[in-house]
């Protein structure tokens, strides 16, 4: 069979005669080619590299810092496959990186491998690694040490001192712990702290790593770990993620300088391979068919370069096709050359522009482009010549984005779709619930200010004082001027005090309220007195019951505004800084009325008692924290230690805020004449029974339930312990048992783990609250888990021994009434008396099966009950919790009791939030209801964990088949990337060439679209553009690694003017270190061959804005300083006065913002 050469005819091979010429025809043809041209002809181009400030550290110290980012429970355990890894250091440097990161690959799923890969190229992780270096420096270390530790203070490079230091510890402050220190799990949090400065993988690090981590397991000491470095090399940092740009100048009107430039460049480049084919030529092809001639076929593809290089301008007619016959080129090669087909005519477009005239444009092309682009002004409002860049629905910004803040973002999506992909959810199903809204809605919870326990003061509505007032809710929408707040009278903005009035603070309070009703606030005001509820109180000796009963008195003898307007008589008799006492009322009473016999009005048998039992109760119910506390509308907000002015100021601030929310109501008409504003505000879905702060906490914990089960009984106690958090978690969640309404075959949305010691009235309680809101709830399904506080016995277990017999062996219903029984008071006595547990089984009850399951089921599942509390709950023995849908909640303050309340709010957060979403998208799955409901459990706590992100956007096109580059994924867990860009524009310079890493980074669904724009009446792109990024570290043939990567244009056109701009994110000040030229006027005619533009990143600009809080505006002449602990001022700023912003240079490390001495420390204090 004859062999044949491919040639594929293009526009500017005019003179050849066939596409197809045999091999033994063409080759004089190309030897004469060869012999012609200029083999002495050096290219002419220039480079440019970036380093940081400083030292580049082991890669080994970065790889444990991406781990460390994935779970600290996997960063010790790395930590402990490579502690004495740098002994292999003397092998080759590819070796030595391929081995850590096989010790890494250990811990991370294939998928979040790739991206170490990524984030090692990027050196993201070095910044992190140069602030241990820079606190280590700080320290400072003593002299000699390449690792030391430090307790409470105390320095030592001696193992052997490590004891003594401990020993005496408690007498030294503990050291400021930062949020990014890795701490060894410990469960004694009190205890001193030892802090080691090492390098990983040392036998330094080793010698002192065993030691620590074996007090720590036995809580003698908190140790954590910070990078240190003896011997830092001396090579900098070679950064990536950037652009460098070569724009041609204007030379209209420019001086040029006539310097020549003498010496030799001694950079030396290795051929740019990404151009594979030239004026038709396929070189790679060519170099395979004839690897005798490779000198010869480099100088013949640099001389093809160089004459296609043709910058003559354009005529006007020759422009306004460009971006559609650039489209057309690039869609008419193969799928994989697309993206660098593109990714040449955009970086190179100068060069290339005149070779695009020649393109004949697709009219089918050119019509589905036009209709995707009516589509797409519609639904995502994108306009041709418009770019976005989506990675599974998230609009990436390249304006604000960069590869740093990519990689963070491709990490995070990352985990959720390896954890749906671990529970077995897989293509449409994955998309669907990665779609899934799982965050909050952002809305203040708020209480019913229905409660007779509330004393209103003032009713807008009934009261003759507000009589001429408008009534009309139209009101809220007449226009007025700024800052006016408009009397109406309707009851529409409300403020419930709840105070004690024995409370210093319940002076000012009630001088503020009756301040907003003498001067007309439209502002209804009630009060919750929360004062002693003992029947016996006397008000003759208790301030806050002999105000109550004064005020009942009054108010009955008269009407309410009075007895308010009396309350504020007697609270200006008490002095500045005093509390109100009972003789304060006593005083009052008998001056106002002397005739009455205040003695029996206050003391113990007074008939005005109303509303003390009420308050007190009414308080507890609320959930709300210490006194006082205020509502505004029923939202909650902090009143505790603010001046009456800053209050006063917060609450007319709150009645502006509010009046947007109802003048909406009011014109969408939700709000009409004819309802009450004040049913309509509590008909609200923020409306609660009552607030508690743990569930409402925006700081949350969640459980890892995504690992499969590595083990098929949990009575296997010795197994369990050795297994790591994500395994043990999984194991419980999928041997749990579950209490729940009834017999019903459905998908619960919400479940529900009582963590507690079940034989502890407690705990009891606990059980039993929880069950109330499962009875009058369907979305709720109950597990149980023990934490004994003692060592589980048969002995001390037996209630919990008990509940689970009857999980295993009874029906729903029947399970739910024993173990209501059994927890019931009277049950727990008898059985401590003595009784037998027989004589408590239910009516339907399956008595043998319980009794012999009670009787053999032992004490190990309660054991590995208990170590889950402690390792994976990081429980102390007897410590309550509660986790919901894998959230935990277990910051239980000692005596205070989780309500049904409590588990109705949690319910109700959970539904909106999430799980209903969950639950409605599980079902669509097909599964059956248990599965179904673990499943809604676990994605829920996956999705939940997550940070919360921008809505995703679902990217679709009216039709594909013309204007898209397709690329399909692999097999197993992928991003779906959308592109749409205009082939031929800036966005496009940026775009692809991090598209093409991506692809080498990790498996995408790709779709690109050309959003071309017509009718161009100037050139679109008038520079040169390279994107310096890599995919993975780059190692040389003799398997050392490459000195970096940077940014290569080559080949150069001589005859324009060129200036290098780099372009870099925005917090990165990058200044020129070194360049034999003027890198502002290159003019290559002028240059000997490669320049080399050498930059270095100077500082990272810390930037922020900051408020006075007093006047809520920027403060003026406000400056700052930022330092170290030996040197608190290195840099400062000042505040700029109309915008509140500021700017600090730094580099990485730990920094001290303070204010400057004088007038700024004077005037002013940071609070956050």
């Amino acid at each position: 069979m004859t062999k044949y050469l491919s040639l594929r005819r293009t526009p500017e091979m005019a003179g050849t005669r066939s596409s197809f010429l045999p091999k033994m025809m063409i080759l004089p043809f190309l030897v004469l080619i060869l012999r012609f041209c200029n083999t002495s002809a050096a290219g002419k181009g220039v480079t440019a590299s970036l380093d940081a400030k400083w030292s580049s550290m082991p890669l080994l110290l970065e790889t444990s810092e991406f781990v460390a980012e994935e779970d600290n429970e996997k960063f010790w355990q790395f930590v402990d496959t490579v502690k004495e890894i740098t002994y292999l250091h003397g092998d080759s440097e590819r070796t030595y990186c391929n081995l850590i990161l096989k010790k890494a690959g250990q811990f991370l799923s294939q998928l979040k491998l790739n991206l170490l890969k990524f984030a090692l190229s990027l050196r993201a992780y070095s910044p992190t690694v140069q602030m241990f270096q820079q606190i280590a420096a700080d320290e400072p270390a003593p002299k000699g040490c390449s690792s030391f530790v430090v307790v409470n203070g105390e320095h030592t490079c001696s193992t052997g001192q490590i004891k003594k230091f401990l020993k005496r510890a408690a007498t030294r402050p503990k050291p400021y712990l930062f949020k990014g220190d890795h701490m060894f799990p410990t469960k004694n949090t009190e205890a001193p702290v030892a802090i080691l400065y090492a390098e990983i993988g040392t036998k330094e690090f080793s010698k002192f790593h065993k030691i620590l981590s074996e007090k720590a397991g036995k809580g003698e000491v908190m140790y954590v770990l910070r990078h240190y470095v003896q011997k830092a090399s001396s090579k900098k940092v070679r950064l990536s993620g950037y652009g460098v740009e070569l724009a041609i100048k204007s030379t209209e009107y420019k001086v040029l300088d006539d310097t020549r430039f003498e010496g030799t460049n001694t950079t030396v480049l290795e051929e740019d391979d990404d151009i594979d084919e030239v004026q038709g030529f396929h070189f790679k092809k060519l170099k395979h068919l004839f690897p005798d001639l490779n000198d010869q076929l480099k100088e013949l593809r640099k001389h093809l370069i160089e004459s296609t290089n043709d910058m003559a301008p354009l005529k006007v007619w020759e422009l306004q096709d460009l971006s559609f016959q650039a489209a057309s080129r690039i869609v008419s090669t193969s799928v994989h050359d697309a993206l660098k087909s593109m990714r040449e005519l955009s970086q190179n477009f100068p060069t290339k522009a005149r070779s695009l005239t020649r393109v004949t444009v697709n009219q089918e092309m050119r019509n589905e482009i036009e209709a995707n682009q009516k589509y797409f002004a519609e639904t995502l409002g994108l306009q041709p010549g418009d770019s976005a860049l989506f990675i599974n629905g998230l609009h990436i910004d390249l304006d604000i984005q960069n590869p740093f803040s990519i990689l963070d973002i491709l990490k995070q999506e990352g985990r959720i779709m390896d954890g749906l992909y671990n529970l077995g959810i897989k293509n449409k199903d994955l998309s669907k619930l990665l779609n899934v809204n799982v965050y909050p809605v952002e809305e203040n919870p708020a209480l019913d200010i229905r409660h007779s326990a509330i004393i209103w003061m003032n009713d807008l509505e009934r009261d003759q004082k507000y009589r001429s007032w408008p009534s009309s809710y139209q009101e809220l929408l007449r226009p007025t001027f700024p800052g006016v707040i408009r009397q109406i009278r309707r009851n529409i903005f409300n403020l419930v005090l709840f105070i004690d009035p024995a409370q210093e603070d319940a002076v000012e309070l009630v001088k503020l309220a009756e301040l907003f009703y003498h001067h007309n606030i439209p502002l209804r005001i009630g009060f919750v007195f929360v004062v002693n509820a003992d029947e016996k109180a006397d008000g003759n000796q208790v301030a806050g019951v002999a105000l109550l009963r004064a005020f009942n008195f009054i108010g009955e003898d008269s009407e309410l505004s009075h007895a308010f307007s009396s309350i504020v008589a007697i609270y200006n008799q008490v002095q500045d800084g005093e509390s109100l006492t009972a003789d304060n009322v006593i005083s009052f009473m008998k001056k106002k009325y002397p005739r009455v016999d205040v003695q029996n009005i206050l003391g113990v048998d007074s008939e005005f008692d109303d509303q003390r039992m009420a308050g007190a109760s009414f308080y507890e119910t609320t959930g709300l924290g210490a006194l006082p506390q205020g509502l505004f509308n029923g939202i909650p907000f902090n009143i505790d230690g603010l001046d009456p002015e800053e209050l006063e100021t917060i609450i007319l601030q709150k009645i502006m805020d509010a009046a947007g929310f109802f003048q909406k109501a009011v014109f969408m008409g939700q709000l009409n004449e004819y309802m009450d504003v004040v049913d309509y505000l509590m008909d609200q879905p923020n409306v609660v029974l009552r607030i508690n702060p743990v569930i409402l906490n925006i700081e949350r914990k969640y459980l890892d339930l995504t690992s499969k089960t590595a083990l098929s009984d949990w009575n296997d106690f010795t197994t369990y312990s050795f297994l790591d958090s994500r395994d043990k978690s999984a194991v419980i969640a999928d041997q749990m048992k579950y209490l729940t309404r009834k017999d019903e075959d459905i998908i619960y949305a919400v479940t529900i783990w009582i963590v507690a010691d079940f034989e502890k009235l407690s705990g009891r309680r606990l059980l039993l609250n929880a069950m109330k809101q499962m009875k009058i709830s369907s979305n709720i399904r109950i597990g149980i888990i023990n934490n004994h506080k003692a060592e589980a016995t048969e002995d001390n277990t037996t209630i919990a021994r008990a509940i689970w017999a009857a999980l295993l062996t009874q029906n729903g219903n029947i399970a739910r009434n024993f173990i209501t029984k059994l927890i019931n008071e009277g049950t727990v006595e008898a059985l401590a008396s003595g009784a037998k547990i027989m004589e408590f089984v239910v009516k339907g009850m399956d008595n043998v099966a319980f009794e012999k399951r009670y009787n053999t089921i032992g004490v190990d599942f309660l054991r590995t009950h208990q170590l889950f509390c402690q390792d994976v709950l990081k429980l102390l023995p007897g410590q309550e919790a509660v986790v919901s849908n894998g959230r935990i909640l277990d910051a239980f303050m000692e005596g205070v009791e989780f309500h049904p309340e409590d588990f109705n709010l949690l319910e109700r957060i959970s539904l909106s939030a999430s799980s209903e979403k969950i639950k409605a998208h599980v079902k669509q799955m097909g599964v059956d209801s248990k599965s179904g409901s673990d499943l809604t459990m676990k994605v829920d706590a996956l999705l939940s964990s997550m940070s919360k992100v921008e809505s995703r956007r679902d990217v679709k096109f009216l039709q594909d088949q013309l204007s898209v580059i397709k690329i399909q994924p692999q097999d197993g867990v992928f991003y779906e990337v959308v592109a749409i860009l205009d082939p031929i524009s800036r966005e496009a310079q940026r775009m692809v060439p991090l598209l093409m890493v991506l692809l080498q980074v990790i498996n995408m669904k790709l779709k690109v679209f050309m959003n071309c724009r017509s009718k161009l009446s100037e050139m679109p792109l008038k520079s040169f553009y390279r994107f310096v990024l890599e995919p993975e570290l780059v190692f040389t043939a003799d398997n050392k690694l490459s000195a970096g990567p940077m940014a290569k244009f080559l080949e150069m056109p001589e005859i324009p003017l060129f200036t290098l701009n780099m372009i870099t994110p925005e917090s990165w000040l990058v200044e020129s270190l070194h360049s034999p030229i003027d890198l502002d006027n290159i003019h290559f005619e002028e240059v000997e061959g490669i320049v080399s533009a050498e930059y270095e990143l100077e500082y990272l600009l810390l930037e922020g804005h900051c408020l006075d809080v007093t006047v809520g505006q920027s403060p003026r002449e406000l400056q700052f300083t930022l330092g170290k602990k030996h040197h608190p001022v290195m840099m400062d700023t000042i505040v700029m006065a109309n915008l509140g912003y500021f700017q600090l240079k730094a580099n990485p490390g730990a920094w001290l913002l303070r204010l400057r001495e004088g007038r700024s420390s004077d005037s002013y204090q940071i609070l956050t």
